[in-house]
């Protein structure tokens, strides 16, 4: 049996190599441990300074920044895979989103969204975890960063926001 540290070293090199995200059962599963274990493996490693997030597919390591902005958005629940799709649609990854929570602060979630595959795993989960929007906290008010290439693809992600009367302007 592995160390907790011999593991935690196994968890950073497999998610190194990884095209993909990472879930904690399949690390539970690959080391015999349970999930939750893995994850307290994962908040060490984060304490000790490893850049690694947590999608809603698995764990990888933070994507280099691109160029990003931060948009404000205001929509329905229902119409959260619209806008998802207009920003990658339009070249945009869907980093996270945010809100201002009256008792929290600001409330993150880490969502890494480049593509309607990863749009509709995201949507299924939502649905199959009975979960609810961030944004439903704030009545539908909300903050997205935007990962882009080049500044015509962000102005294009705006225009397509604003067309759609998501921008909250």
């Amino acid at each position: 049996m592995l160390t907790s540290a011999e593991r935690q070293s196994q968890i950073k090199a497999a998610l190194a190599d990884a095209p993909e995200p990472i879930t904690a059962s399949a690390f539970g599963k690959k080391f015999g441990v349970s999930r939750q274990t893995i994850v307290g493996d994962i908040a060490l490693l984060r304490a000790q300074g490893t850049p690694l997030i947590a999608t809603p597919r698995g764990y990888r390591f933070k994507p280099e920044a691109a160029n990003t902005a931060v948009v404000v958005c205001k929509h329905t629940p229902e119409q959260a895979g619209e806008e998802i799709q207009l920003v990658i649609d339009n070249g945009g990854v869907l980093v996270d989103v945010l809100v201002d929570h009256p008792l929290y602060g600001q409330l993150r979630g880490e969502l890494q969204i480049a593509t309607a595959a990863e749009k509709n795993l995201f949507l299924a989960k939502m649905e199959q975890l009975q979960g609810h929007m961030l944004s439903e906290l704030t009545g539908g008010i909300h903050l997205h960063t935007i990962a882009y290439d080049n500044i015509e693809q962000f102005k294009a992600v705006k225009a397509a926001l604003r067309n759609a009367g998501f921008l909250y302007e």
